[in-house]
């Protein structure tokens, strides 16, 4: 179901964060990430002149390889359009993430090593979501090779959402051990 009808207004803005999941033949795992924000009208800009309506002001691609233990193995960074000359310069200490596992706390952790002017606000921000889609890269070949729960506690991914509560009908079905509802 689509949302409500929207008051009038004018559409000025478009933020794009698309990502993908690869398995590499080497056994490690690349997800993808391109941001883009584009505007509908044409504007001045110090660094790029005019930026025309629909021209990418930013236009930032990250690459992060981890393993099946979501270690982070290595990143690429790379800003093709941005507002500023230097903001390119920035890319290489995007390399701060690797060692990092892109599990519980990641978006904490990026903030550690790669927060204000350490980073990039924009691909910060697209690496928060990223280690969602690592997730879903991953969970089925995980959960194929029983990597995912082996029984050693807690599954992570209770109490990460409403879905997941552990009082919840998820729960309950899938890992009733840690349901705690009141018909437990």
């Amino acid at each position: 179901m689509p949302l409500s009808p929207a008051a009038e207004r004018e559409h000025l803005h478009t933020r794009r964060i698309e990502l993908h999941g690869y398995r590499r033949a080497d056994g490690l795992w690349d997800i993808e990430g391109h941001l883009t924000d584009v505007k509908t009208y044409g504007f001045k800009n110090e660094f790029r002149g005019e930026i025309a309506a629909d021209e990418p002001i930013h236009d930032m691609w990250l690459r992060v390889t981890i393993d099946e233990g979501f270690v982070v193995r290595d990143v690429e960074a790379v800003i093709d359009g941005s507002p500023f000359r230097i903001c390119p310069e920035i890319t290489p200490n995007f390399k701060k993430l690797i060692g990092a596992r892109m599990t519980n706390g990641w978006r904490r952790e990026v903030r550690t090593r790669l927060g204000g002017v350490e980073g990039c606000t924009h691909l910060v921000e697209t690496l928060g979501a990223m280690a969602t889609a690592a997730y879903q890269t991953l969970y089925p070949a995980l959960a194929k090779k029983n990597k995912v729960h082996r029984g050693l506690g807690k599954p992570a991914i209770v109490d990460s959402c409403h879905a997941f509560a552990s009082d919840g009908e998820v729960v309950r079905k899938r890992w009733p051990q840690f349901y705690t509802g009141s018909d437990s």
